[in-house]
């Protein structure tokens, strides 16, 4: 409802019009210009309000500005492994003393491995591609660096059985790079380029991999495996059995001579599944004798190195 005292003053500014025509159109338009200058201060206050609430440009090159100066974010960390024993290697340096006998005879046997070294394939669940990236997405470097020497517990063929038998569950998954058995006869079974599954929760010189966030990290992305096949009478838990053969020392020399050359290893790096296991399970290879290898390994000429 309008007020009674508004409509009274509509009917006197109406009588006025009428009475004077002239003065009220002069009024009217002063009127209408003083509303659109008001409406125009209000809108310009209320842009400068709204305009308040975004930067200028100038802010905006300073915040530029500020970015371009700012840290980069830091990647992500490796994953460290505990802290591992230390290792001294019994392997000695030796440039002299050599055998040449010896020599002579591992160098027609490395001529001839076509006769006593053959490949045989395995099931691809049981072992794969190395990894250049960690699960945190840090870089690996995944290039070969370390030798694991094993024993098969059982004969060559349980092992190869084990091995071409398919493993889908991650913790079921075995493999060496190479077995060699007490005949001397060796069998190549993942190429050394690819990951074999050789050890479970490991590390060397405090240096492991991880790979699968289910999983504790080991040296498998960067290592080597070669099982030596145990006699009979390792065939159980004992801590020692009647040890390896002589053809076995010939063989694994050879092999572990030519990944010191292709992968330009240290001999140091050459060490054993006991020793990398951060478990405390695995003793193996029992009864080895770092001397027969010491031998073979000088008259190869591998251990003259500084």
């Amino acid at each position: 409802m309008v007020p009674v005292s508004l409509i009274q003053k509509l009917q006197r500014a109406a009588d006025l019009i009428l009475q004077h025509p002239r003065a009220a159109v002069g009024a009217l338009a002063t009127s209408f210009l003083a509303v659109v200058l008001l409406s125009g201060v209000a809108l310009e206050r209320s842009k400068q309000s709204h305009d308040g609430d975004r930067p200028s440009l100038m802010e905006l090159l300073q915040q530029l500005e500020s970015d371009k100066d700012a840290k980069p974010a830091p990647a992500f960390q490796s994953q460290r492994a505990p802290v591992s024993r230390s290792w001294t290697s019994p392997l000695a340096r030796q440039c002299t003393g050599i055998d040449q006998a010896l020599r002579l005879r591992l160098d027609k046997l490395r001529r001839t491995g076509d006769s006593w070294r053959t490949k045989v394939p395995i099931h691809p669940t049981n072992y794969g591609k190395r990894f250049s990236e960690d699960t945190n997405g840090a870089p690996l470097d995944s290039s070969p660096r370390v030798v694991v020497m094993h024993e098969t517990v059982y004969s060559l063929t349980s092992a190869i059985n084990t091995f071409q038998t398919p493993h889908p569950r991650d913790e079921d998954q075995v493999s060496y790079h190479t077995l060699v058995g007490l005949d001397g006869k060796v069998v190549d079974v993942v190429h050394p380029l690819n990951r074999a599954y050789g050890a479970g929760n490991s590390a060397f010189l405090g240096e492991w991999a991880v790979t699968n966030p289910r999983l504790m990290g080991s040296l498998n992305n960067f290592a080597l495996h070669v099982s030596l096949e145990t006699p009979e009478s390792g065939a159980n838990d004992a801590s020692q059995h009647t040890g390896y053969t002589s053809r076995q020392y010939d063989a694994l020399a050879i092999v572990l001579s030519d990944w010191i050359k292709r992968f330009k290893l240290s001999p140091a790096a050459i060490t054993t599944h006991r020793h990398v296991d951060l478990g405390g399970e695995r003793s193996d290879p029992r009864s080895f004798n770092w001397a027969s290898l010491q031998y073979r390994l000088a008259a190869l000429g591998d251990l003259c190195v500084s």
